[in-house]
């Protein structure tokens, strides 16, 4: 009892341990007392395995273009994995365009190690896993370990050790096995299987990743013998001697490669080759496509959206078209769906992306710290001379892409790529750099043209020339644009000038230096010809500003081709370029296609975000140079949307706009636009969201006089997406879309809003109903702007109308209203006519093709002379005639009935025609001036000719009702 009284604070950590225990171990069935309950110490095996589960978890930001954070698993699709006889090594650096026969046998990276997988002598097996860019060499890698961490594969092996052989080749002092493995895994440190003593290290896997980018030696003399893992060697001559089988013999090891990098290892010490060769078939590509697109989508309409997209591309991949040779790679298919994400899953509340980004992205997921190196130098000699791969890309690849632009070419000859990639006569090491770019890199770029044997012109198809196309269209129109943003089409003139500039602008520094000492104690005039090393700078700055100018010219040049006018809009081209275009096929290949992306991304390119992705690409843009080229682009654009443009050629102004995000330069073109008219676009979710995102750009004050979305399969969602460019006009055509009663509280709310000023607003061929048109008119008590409303063909009763004709009173700016095509007989007609001539403000009714009588027509133009005022007259529409008379309107009426009759009622307006045509052979017998009964025969003729247009089916494509 004293011995507890005397060290209380041992007694209180006791209990405390305890309690520690318990909560840890919730499960044991009575509570610990004693110290003979303390766990041991955690399993360093086990720690290793929590954090290689986090780190191969994590996905690049890319990933989050699908929306949410996805895991790997709910992701991988298994590629082709094939196994190699050494013997086929010479015959393994083909792409796989080229053929699908293979001759090895499909595996799995858990089949070549598997429990009896070993040598005879009771070493561990060396598997090379190799594989071109984009065919999923990492995305196996990370599987594997991720695989191994959960217990699903490689459960032989009690220990994975995973290296970055770019980290490894970073290390520059000589460090031992064990020390390497500390460097990254510090709880492995001395783990005892890797101490090399008895058979302990059978249990272990090591993993080299992208083993291309390290220096290996296997001569005796540049990396000696060492089987001591505690033994300090150079980083590569432990790899080399872990492939030797000296070092840990009985460990088994997994190499990633490149294929030109096959030779880097001696066959002896190579068990197994193994041969990625991306997703072969359809099937793999669909399952791709389903977990991507169909990843976390809840709702039941995008859901559905996101089959009918797979379903389409599973159709353009069965067809074996160019898209199918692309999808080879995992890599085109990654960009496949993001594309298709993009363009039908954008909505308000994901971060703003662009189709320039997409691409931006996926060429640093692919590129991101490559470098083109031969393998007998430093890496930082290789980095200095040669630079980064994509800039590589870029002058070679980019120069054809750009050149194929040029000339409106999308095929190339094989004697066409030697020249633009293989270019003049170059140095042995140039050489053996061009060699391992077209072994690992031109096949990502480039393809085989599977259509070509169809579609070439008979020209080139006679000779039986294999053509070669850019695996996605796109790809070549994003080169062309990094290639001229860039500089790299600069005349010889321009890089001379440029190296000369920087050269005696470099030397100008030094000797204005000592010309300043020297200035104090000599007169000026002596040192003034040294102000001459000045002038050829400043000439090279003229030069390089009419240079940027010229890319802005380009630009415009593009974006405003004449011959381009009546294309469809370039997100509709990206669209069919994935999907296929399903209906006839041509019986002959045009090679003279649009390429009208090409300028809005040379447009996205100069965004800053994209610029910073470019930058650690090692292709750099400077803000200099982007500030040139934005205020001649703006000038050039101004000047271009000053004349009328089609629809179309206006979607693509506001998608570069879009690409472009910069908010300064979208407001000063914009203040240029006084009407924007999209009608007969297809309308998406993306488009909405492009145009709601560039008219934001702009003051609250700005105000377009119309903003005309007619024909464009608007829908409830897309008018919710469209609200803040709504607040940008003063005219609203939204007639012939697909806006049902739910739409109204929209627009409703829009009319009520006080930042809007509507003063037009055109729903003709619109399902309202009488709910919709119920809910809409309850804005009129409390909006002053509205003037001019049409509900043409909206399904409006007679309810309706009396509704309407009981809360016109309630707003005073109204001046016209259209409710002609509806379902309105006569008393409501009547109603709503003396409603309107008691009205202080409208001066028009249309209510022609209604079902009113002719005693009901005859009495509305009687009625619309009010009461109060002889002056005052409300002009009714209601048919070609008033009474004996033909009315003044009978012209607006027939061409409005001409426009839309090919998407109304036929038999209904036919009918319609006909009381037009009674009425009028009535009127004519009234009366007795022959000139008078000459003008009803002419009105009757014209009334006939639309009659017989409505019989023939010969009238002309809805243009909708522009009051």
């Amino acid at each position: 009892m004293s011995l507890i009284r005397s060290q209380p604070g041992h007694l209180l950590t006791l209990w405390r341990w305890t309690r520690r225990v318990e909560m840890v171990s919730p499960a044991s069935c009575f509570h610990c007392k004693t110290f003979s309950s303390i766990p041991a110490d955690p399993d360093p095996i086990e720690i290793h395995k929590r954090k290689l589960l986090l780190w191969f978890s994590h996905l690049p930001k890319e990933e989050k273009l699908f929306g949410g954070v996805p895991s790997p698993e709910s992701m991988h699709v298994d590629p082709l994995i094939i196994e190699r006889k050494e013997d086929e090594r010479a015959g393994l650096l083909r792409s796989p365009y080229q053929s699908k026969a293979y001759s090895g046998r499909p595996v799995t990276v858990e089949q070549l190690f598997g429990d009896n997988n070993t040598q005879a002598d009771g070493r561990g097996l060396n598997v090379l896993l190799y594989g071109a860019v984009g065919t999923g060499k990492s995305t196996v890698v990370r599987k594997l370990v991720l695989d191994w961490c959960t217990g699903n594969k490689l459960g032989r092996f009690k220990l994975l050790l995973p290296f970055s052989c770019e980290d490894i080749s970073q290390i520059s002092k000589p460090a031992s096995l064990r020390d390497l493995v500390g460097r990254k895994y510090l709880h492995l440190r001395r783990h005892p299987l890797l101490n090399g003593e008895g058979e302990q290290a059978k249990d272990v896997l090591f993993l080299f990743k992208g083993m291309e980018k390290m220096q290996l030696d296997f001569r005796i003399g540049s990396s000696e013998l060492c089987s001591d893992p505690n033994e300090p060697l150079p980083p590569g001559g432990v790899v080399v001697n872990l492939l030797r089988k000296y070092l840990l013999p009985e460990a088994s090891i997994l190499v990633s490669t490149r294929l030109s990098a096959l030779d880097r290892i001696p066959q002896k010490y190579v068990n197994h080759y193994v041969q990625i060769c991306g997703f072969n078939d359809p099937d793999r590509q669909r399952a791709y496509f389903t977990s991507r697109l169909l990843q976390q989508r809840g709702e039941t309409a995008q859901n559905q959206e996101a089959q009918a997209l797979i379903e389409l591309l599973y159709l353009n991949l069965q067809r074996e078209s160019q898209l199918a040779a692309a999808c080879y790679l995992p890599s085109y298919c990654w960009l496949t769906c993001a594309t298709l994400h993009f363009l039908h899953f954008t909505n308000t509340q994901a971060p703003i992306r662009t189709l320039t980004g997409i691409y931006t992205s996926f060429l640093r997921l692919n590129f991101g710290g490559e470098v083109l190196s031969t393998g007998t130098a430093t890496n930082e000699s290789i980095q200095e001379q040669h630079g980064s791969l994509m800039m590589y890309v870029v002058r070679t690849v980019g120069k054809l892409a750009y050149d194929g632009v040029m000339y409106k070419r999308t095929s190339f000859s094989e004697k066409e790529l030697e020249q633009w990639i293989g270019g003049k006569t170059k140095t042995d090491e140039e050489l053996h750099l061009l060699a391992m770019f077209q072994t690992d890199v031109l096949d990502f770029f480039l393809a085989p043209c599977v259509e070509s044997r169809k579609y070439i012109p008979k020209d080139l198809g006679e000779n039986g020339e294999r053509r070669y196309v850019f695996a996605v269209p796109a790809m070549q129109e994003y080169l062309a644009a990094l290639y001229v943003v860039l500089g790299e089409n600069k005349s010889a003139l321009e890089k001379l000038t440029k190296e000369v500039s920087v050269a005696i602008g470099q030397a100008s520094e030094d000797v204005n230096a000592i010309v300043n000492i020297f200035s104090k104690f000599i007169p000026l005039r002596i040192f003034a010809i040294f102000n001459l090393l000045k002038l050829f700078p400043k000439l090279f700055e003229k030069i390089i500003s009419q240079n940027k100018g010229k890319i802005a010219r380009t630009m415009a040049a593009e974006m405003f081709r004449t011959e381009d006018s009546y294309n469809e809009d370039v997100l509709d081209q990206v669209e069919q370029s994935l999907l296929g275009v399903h209906g006839p096929k041509p019986k002959q290949y045009d090679d003279s296609q649009p390429f009208e992306l090409y300028p809005i991304f040379m447009g996205g390119l100069l965004h800053y975000g994209n610029r910073v992705l470019l930058q650690q690409l090692d292709c750099n843009i400077q803000s200099a140079t982007v500030a040139q080229i934005t205020r001649t682009l703006r000038k050039y654009l101004v000047r271009e949307i000053s004349k009328p443009l089609p629809p179309e050629e206006l979607m693509d102004l506001l998608v570069l706009l879009y690409e472009f995000q910069n908010p300064r330069l979208t407001e000063e073109v914009l203040f240029s636009i006084r009407r924007i008219c999209l009608t007969n676009i297809r309308m998406t979710s993306l488009k909405c969201f492009i145009l709601s995102s560039v008219l934001s750009c702009t003051p609250a004050s700005y105000r377009l006089k119309e903003l005309d979305l007619s024909s464009c399969l608007l829908n409830h969602d897309m008018l919710q997406m469209l609200w803040p460019a709504f607040r940008h006009t003063h005219s609203l055509n939204l007639q012939f879309n697909s806006l049902g009663p739910e739409s109204c509280v929209t627009l409703r709310d829009l009319l009520l809003d006080p930042k809007s000023s509507i003063s037009s607003l055109q729903l003709c061929d619109n399902p309202l109903l009488d709910s919709g048109c119920s809910t809409l008119l309850e804005a009129l008590p409390h909006n002053q702007s509205l003037m001019h409303l049409s509900l043409l063909h909206t399904g409006l009763g007679d309810s309706g109308a009396l509704e309407l004709a009981e809360r016109l009173h309630q707003h005073t700016t109204l001046q016209e209203l259209n409710v002609a095509y509806n379902n309105i007989g006569d008393s409501a007609a009547m109603i709503l006519v003396d409603a309107c001539r008691e009205h202080p403000s409208i001066h028009t009714l249309h209510l022609y093709l209604n079902p009113i009588s002719n005693l009901g027509k005859q009495s509305l133009s009687v009625r619309g002379v009010s009461k109060a005022s002889s002056n005052r007259r409300v002009r009714v529409l209601a048919s070609v005639t008033e009474g004996s008379d033909i009315s003044e309107d009978w012209h607006p009426i027939l061409s409005v009935i001409r426009e839309n009759a090919s998407t109304w009622e036929r038999k209904r307006v036919m009918q319609q025609l006909e009381i037009f045509l009674k009425d009028l052979e009535w009127g004519r017998q009234q009366q007795p001036s022959f000139w008078k009964r000459l003008h009803f025969r002419r009105v009757q003729k014209q009334v006939q000719h639309t009659l017989q247009m409505l019989e023939k089916n010969v009238l002309p494509p809805s243009k909708g009702f522009n009051k």
